[in-house]
């Protein structure tokens, strides 16, 4: 209960789930594992899902009555706060993991207690009080709670607990609602490079990346091979799409899925595809939905120069994305997606896992650039040997990271607008607490145009001519490489133009043409 008391304050009320009208308010001075509450506690009823509810029945209700008056007789009476108040409406509580007495979680896995991942508790309401009492929780609490709760699982798992899933063969269970109308019209489409992730995350109400992933699984029928609990990958998926920041401009989960879409689609290079295993397919489209999970939205040194707490916890080195990839290790445990694997085998995935995310940092840039360019002149890349494939999915995933000015101009040009804002904020942030404003970050002498063709220049084009090189000139290949061109021409022409609001939306030519199917 010490989360919950860190959002409710002492005064927590839990009710059942309709089995009766009672009440039960915790006294901030007693626990229910005191002497006193011992003898009143009634032993939870089990159902299905291994989700247990406590029944508190009228009777129980007068008895916990007659123990705190007895208790506290002759006393003061408690403030408004803390006394016995009838909800008007029901709070299903469904604890799934035991909080820790300092509102942190532990799971097991392999016999070890593990803290949960993230920077944020978890919450296991699954409906929230919205009677009038909610006025006194704070403004910050109540956004803390929204932020935390999805509303998707907990539809999806009512469903599963009063049996309306459907169990058609080939269905996918969790998402047939999803795949209703546009959005399964989308992802019929996902493989076309000019796929708008802006409208598929629109039509699938903000839930794009779990519904994207669910898709790719059932299309490789990761499910079958690796013999998947459909709830538990679905609960997996969902902890980390809520733990992106939707508040970040561009660091969020639309980000997410738009890279793993990417990643699908060089997954499906006809050089690439002929070799890779089921494995090699899980592990890609993980580390690409995860690659960026629990971003704060500032960079690795604006963390070490403000001393964060994970700046000291990895050393200066990688900061970010070690801390994506323990926290997706963490989740991985948590849900118990792959606790029925052998755990050698489970510790070699989460290793490949790490060695795929940490291959992002963009600091590394030149280090797999010189790597790839070596293993292209010499053309000893054999895509047989497990070794040189994690490789090419390294390097995969860097392309699909940073693919933004590979896409159609609309999208781009989207996706340039929203990086660039979430540099000005650090920027703002470093200005207001007199730090030494970061390159690219400062609103006034950086524009968008100048950073974006530097970031091509720099960074996109040296790894996709590679690329290019790599996939033997595919359409695909060709088809970024297109827009990719157009789109630095465009940036240029904005850059020297006398006054930005003539060519703000200026479109390159031929910058929709060229899509492959």
């Amino acid at each position: 209960m010490p989360v919950l008391e860190g959002l409710w304050g002492a005064d927590i009320r839990l009710q059942d789930s309709g089995l009766g009208g009672g009440v039960v308010d915790v006294c901030p001075e007693e626990t229910p594992s005191s002497p006193m509450w011992g003898s009143l506690r009634t032993p939870p009823v089990t159902c299905g899902g291994g989700l247990s509810l406590a029944l508190e029945l009228p009777a129980l209700i007068r008895q916990l009555r007659a123990a705190w008056r007895a208790r506290k007789g002759g006393m003061q009476s408690p403030p408004k706060s803390q006394q016995w108040v009838e909800p008007e409406e029901e709070v299903e509580l469904v604890p799934e993991e035991k909080h820790k007495a300092d509102g942190g979680v532990r799971t097991r896995h392999a016999g070890v207690l593990l803290e949960r991942r993230g920077s944020y508790p978890l919450i296991d309401l699954r409906i929230l009080n919205t009677s009038a009492q909610q006025g006194e929780v704070e403004l910050c609490n109540r956004r803390k709670v929204k932020r935390l709760l999805s509303f998707q699982r907990y539809c999806h798992s009512s469903r599963l607990l009063r049996g309306l899933v459907p169990h058609c063969p080939g269905s996918m269970h969790l998402l047939d609602d999803d795949y209703l109308g546009q959005a399964g019209h989308m992802l019929s489409k996902v493989s076309t490079w000019n796929f708008d992730i802006f409208l598929f995350d629109r039509l699938t109400n903000g839930n794009s990346l779990v519904t994207l992933m669910c898709h790719l699984f059932y299309v490789y029928d990761l499910v079958h091979h690796f013999q998947l609990d459909m709830v538990k990958l679905h609960r997996f998926l969902g902890m980390v799409q809520e733990d992106y920041h939707s508040q970040n401009p561009y660091h969020n989960a639309v980000h997410a899925a738009d890279v793993t879409q990417a990643m699908y689609c060089y997954l499906k290079e006809p050089k690439l595809a002929e070799q890779l295993s089921p494995l090699d397919i899980f592990l890609g489209l993980l580390a690409a939905a995860a690659h960026d999970v629990d971003h704060p939205g500032v960079n690795q040194p604006f963390l070490i120069k403000t001393q964060h707490h994970l700046a000291s916890l990895y050393q200066n080195t990688s900061v970010l994305e070690s801390h994506h990839w323990r926290s997706t290790v963490g989740m991985l445990r948590e849900s118990g997606l792959l606790a029925h694997l052998q755990p050698d085998m489970t510790q070699d995935m989460e290793q490949q896992l790490g060695s795929l995310i940490l291959a992002t940092d963009i600091s590394r840039q030149n280090e797999f650039l010189l790597s790839f360019r070596e293993h292209l002149d010499q053309q000893d890349l054999d895509l047989q040997l497990p070794s040189h494939r994690h490789f090419m999915l390294q390097i995969a995933l860097k392309c699909a990271d940073v693919c933004n000015p590979c896409r159609v101009w609309e999208l781009s040009h989207q996706w340039s607008e929203r990086v660039c804002e979430e540099f000005y904020r650090q920027g703002d942030l470093e200005r207001k607490f007199d730090l030494e404003i970061s390159p690219l970050c400062d609103q006034q002498v950086d524009s968008i145009p100048v950073i974006q063709i530097g970031f091509i220049s720099f960074i996109v084009e040296p790894l996709f001519e590679e690329w290019h090189r790599f996939t033997e000139a595919s359409l695909l290949s060709q088809t970024m490489m297109g827009h990719l061109h157009k789109n630095k021409a465009c940036w240029i022409r904005q850059r020297y133009a006398h006054t930005p609001s003539d060519t703000q939306d200026e479109e390159p030519e031929g910058g929709g043409e060229g899509d492959i199917p």
